[in-house]
């Protein structure tokens, strides 16, 4: 009977699983490797994509980037494996883990990446979950940092709701010495763990953390005015009480004016144009969601060979 090795293997939860310096390596590593094209680093290595929600960005950057480095991939839908109910997470953690080198996973619970990543003996990544989306948050610093030329003191704006985009993007940018601004309703702030742990970052980074119910007051000298939807896939049930609480959070050429005038517009994708933000922005010179986008696939290739490497 094969087993894999005892080794404790590299998981990525959450954005913290990297340390401050593993976040610039792999940002380094991400200019890098879009450069390279197509090699061969994880040649003979195998990826499952777990996913409980759809995607697009996520599951094809993911398989993309596996293949463009040599390894293949297998997507596991919400029927064929149905995490703890069709099978219990445990189970599917320790079977996956005798056919795979990394499991990559999109779901709803942040409990279900954790519960799999205790089981499991090869190292399994957080593709979305409630919670966080680190994978996002690389390549949002990445994009930054392509277009700007540096992190480091410049202030990103976030208009909307504290969800898990806003979750690892805080926590990022405090890491890598970015000021962030979130405007958010009452009742659908940031989560007070979250804004603790960032403040700790930021004592040693020197960012500065605001959080506000002003979109105006967050968005004010700001470098970069970021904004995700206002309802996220098993919210739908709440769209309409969601509508009118962001009602005054749309990111607009109004609210444009009190950035920077060099100032970019970010957004995770996807949009409802109209809703988060105003129609026609995204396709406005200040937009760059569409780097962003393309982004995700070079991170995805920088977290997989930090994931790998062997120091």
């Amino acid at each position: 009977m094969m087993v894999k090795t005892a080794v404790k293997p590299k998981h990525l939860l959450t954005i913290t699983d990297l340390t401050p310096g593993e976040l610039q390596a792999v940002l380094d590593a991400a200019i890098e490797l879009k450069t390279r094209g197509w090699i061969s680093v994880l040649k003979n290595k195998t990826m499952a994509l777990v996913f409980e929600k759809p995607s697009l960005r996520t599951r094809v950057s993911f398989e993309v980037a596996m293949r463009q480095m040599g390894g293949q991939s297998l997507y596991l839908s919400p029927e064929e494996v149905g995490l703890g109910k069709r099978e219990s997470i445990p189970d599917v953690a320790r079977v996956l883990s005798r056919f795979v080198d990394v499991i990559v996973v999109r779901t709803f619970a942040q409990h279900n990446l954790e519960v799999l990543a205790e089981y499991s003996s090869v190292p399994v990544i957080n593709a979305l979950s409630d919670f966080e989306h680190p994978c996002q948050a690389v390549a949002d610093l990445l994009t930054i940092y392509e277009i700007k030329g540096k992190l480091k003191w410049l202030t990103v704006a976030y208009i909307g709701d504290g969800n898990n985009v806003a979750n690892s993007l805080m926590l990022a940018c405090a890491m890598t010495s970015v000021n962030f601004n979130i405007a958010s309703p009452k009742g659908y702030t940031i989560d007070a763990s979250v804004l603790k742990k960032a403040q700790t970052y930021a004592k040693t980074s020197g960012a500065k953390i605001f959080t506000t119910e002003d979109p105006q007051a967050a968005a004010r000298d700001a470098d970069v005015i970021y904004t995700d939807t206002w309802t996220s896939m098993g919210q739908e049930a709440e769209a309409a009480a969601r509508r009118k609480a962001f009602a005054g959070y749309q990111v607009n050429e109004k609210l444009l004016t009190l950035t920077k005038k060099n100032s970019i517009v970010m957004h995770c994708l996807p949009a409802h144009h109209g809703e988060e933000v105003a129609v026609g922005l995204l396709d406005s010179p200040r937009s760059v969601v569409f780097d962003q986008a393309e982004n995700r696939l070079h991170a995805q290739k920088a977290l997989l060979a930090w994931i790998f490497a062997k120091k």
